[in-house]
């Protein structure tokens, strides 16, 4: 005989900063520990908060939320965040996370006009991997579109999985922008991986991050993977809030996506009965 029973694995549940823009990162933090969240991951931007290690760590201690995560500055609008110089950005975002205790360190591929760091970008994350106990993981992104104009935005390529790393993030909302299969992309990514950005999307050509259930990508049936496969990297909420009328509203949305991740997190499995 066989009885159902819950699993759920060790992976801890975590809010993206971006989550709460144009909030400031204090605010992020503070939503994160009233609704119960495991974490955060910080997104450094160009709040001054997110560059600063102590403002971090305060943070951290008072609201009694680890930090999980460190984001690279690695969109357009943080080009100056740091350096300019990329690989800066990334030592600077190591030694953050090894400060703070983050398991991980997020990074994008490069922009195709970053020439030189896009021709040294995977050995060089090989290296800088090699270097430390922190996860470089290397997150998916999507083509840049207008109209029925497509643009390679990134390189290596925007499809990590055509090149080696040693760890991947799955992003749903980039592989909804990409219109790829997700579940695909995470076979191919197989055991190395090391992250999740959890958000749903609808496939146009914007970049959506949804509330994940409010979209047509896979969100329930990964984590129900996450929880049969043992996962124990990081779930981390990655959404938009940015037309939320109010403050309660937001935080409406941030708590609906932590109840859809821990429901789905839970998974129902038989084990012989003793």
């Amino acid at each position: 005989m066989a009885e159902p029973v819950v699993r759920i694995p060790d992976a801890k549940v975590a809010l993206s900063t971006a989550s709460v823009y144009p909030e400031s990162t204090a605010t992020a933090f503070e939503i994160a520990a009233r609704l119960g969240y495991d974490g955060v991951e910080v997104m450094v931007w160009n709040d001054p908060v997110s560059q600063d290690v102590e403002a971090l760590r305060r943070l951290s201690d008072y609201h009694r939320m680890p930090i999980l995560a460190v984001h690279a500055p690695c969109l357009l609008i943080t080009q100056r965040v740091w350096s300019t110089d990329p690989w800066v950005k990334l030592q600077r975002a190591r030694a953050v996370a090894e400060k703070l205790g983050a398991s991980t360190v997020v990074v994008h591929p490069p922009f195709r006009w970053q020439r030189q760091y896009a021709r040294d970008f995977v050995q060089g994350i090989w290296r800088m991997a090699d270097e430390t106990d922190v996860r470089f993981a290397v997150e998916n992104m999507y083509p840049w579109r207008y109209r029925d104009r497509e643009m390679l935005a990134y390189a290596p390529d925007w499809d990590v999985t055509k090149d080696d790393y040693r760890h991947f993030t799955i992003d749903l909302s980039h592989a909804a922008t990409s219109r790829s299969e997700a579940m695909d992309m995470v076979d191919r990514m197989g055991d190395r991986l090391g992250h999740v950005h959890l958000a749903d999307g609808l496939g146009s050509n914007k970049d959506e991050h949804l509330v994940p259930g409010r979209g047509t990508q896979p969100c329930a049936e990964l984590l129900e993977r996450l929880a049969l496969t043992g996962f124990d990297g990081h779930v981390v909420i990655e959404v938009n809030t940015r037309r939320a009328m109010s403050a309660a509203e937001r935080e409406a949305d941030l708590a609906e996506a932590l109840a859809y991740t821990r429901l789905h997190l839970a998974s129902a499995l038989k084990v012989p009965r003793r």
